[in-house]
């Protein structure tokens, strides 16, 4: 009896955050391929380089990974150039550096063996200011960043590619993902940036109205969905990934206290353009369709970070 093949997922980002906790989970079932800046830094992916295959390159020349792509079973896209913070500064980068690459992608997969794709977008900015809580994947987006509206069109060629070429595509809108291995001197995530700035002994930052809230998720709850995402095969294009929980900037500090047992000092700039009021995302779908639903507390979620920045 034949033993049944194993089957190939080529992450693109895959040793960044949230590419490296996928390519963890997802080795142990399939071949992993990793593709990467140039020169990237290993520390993610340094402990599981022996059971998985990587590639560098620059996402932008599609001659360092379209052969690649030849024989793979799904695809994990996870490459994004720039930050919400930043991104209305240079709108043409945006568009240049991450729809252009992406649309190419997608051009290059139609004309391939055609493998499942999964696009993972931004719940936390898709939507912008929206008026019900919380957002449901149906919902009107009217993004306030260029970030956002770059995820946006994306997901618009996604859709687009698969209704002209058959393209099989999954998107995943992530709210706001914290845990080990995020960046802590992007300013990207703010759950880890204050817990970072406690175990150091400075001052906390924090920007405009602090009743603002947001939807946060543990890494390790984001990843298993994006997994079942990738195995899905209903009707479904599109899924929130999140919490379906809202906590204050204020709620935040409060369980930052509650974990480190440290006295919080904290400033506060003024609000920020890019920065949306209230964002909670609907996880229903992904709870009816998947069977997934998140697992981890953001106090002990936040008490895994807080272990991990004192080791680092």
């Amino acid at each position: 009896m034949k033993s049944k093949r194993r089957k190939t997922v080529f992450i693109f980002g895959g040793a960044g955050f949230i590419g490296s906790h996928l390519v963890e989970l997802l080795m142990n079932d399939f071949n992993v391929i990793v593709f990467d800046k140039k020169n990237f830094s290993n520390r993610n992916i340094r402990k599981f380089e022996g059971n998985i295959k990587i590639i560098e390159g620059d996402f932008k020349n599609h001659f360092d990974w379209q052969s690649a792509l030849s024989n793979v079973d799904y695809v994990l896209h996870l490459i994004c150039s720039t930050l919400p913070a930043v991104s209305n500064e240079n709108c043409i980068y945006d568009v240049e550096s991450n729809v252009l690459p992406s649309l190419k992608l997608f051009d290059v997969l139609r004309k391939n063996t055609r493998p499942r794709l999964v696009f993972i977008s931004s719940g936390g900015t898709i939507y912008g200011n929206a008026g019900k809580l919380p957002i449901h994947e149906a919902a009107i987006t009217n993004p306030i960043c260029s970030y956002g509206i770059g995820k946006l069109m994306i997901e618009k060629y996604l859709h687009l590619y698969q209704n002209l070429y058959g393209l099989d595509y999954r998107t995943a809108r992530l709210s706001n993902v914290y845990g080990e291995r995020q960046s802590i001197t992007s300013n990207q995530g703010l759950i880890t940036t204050m817990l970072y700035k406690v175990v150091q002994g400075h001052m906390l930052q924090g920007w405009g109205d602090v009743s603002v809230v947001r939807d946060y998720i543990y890494v390790k709850d984001a990843v298993r969905c994006i997994q079942k995402i990738l195995l899905y095969e209903g009707p479904e294009r599109i899924f929130n990934v999140s919490s379906n929980k809202g906590y204050s900037v204020n709620k935040v500090i409060e369980e930052i206290r509650k974990v480190t047992g440290k006295k919080i000092k904290i400033t506060y700039g003024k609000e920020r353009k890019f920065d949306v009021r209230d964002n909670i995302l609907s996880n229903v779908l992904a709870q009816k369709e998947l069977g997934w639903e998140p697992t981890v507390s953001l106090n002990e979620g936040m008490t895994q970070v807080y272990n991990w920045l004192k080791t680092e």
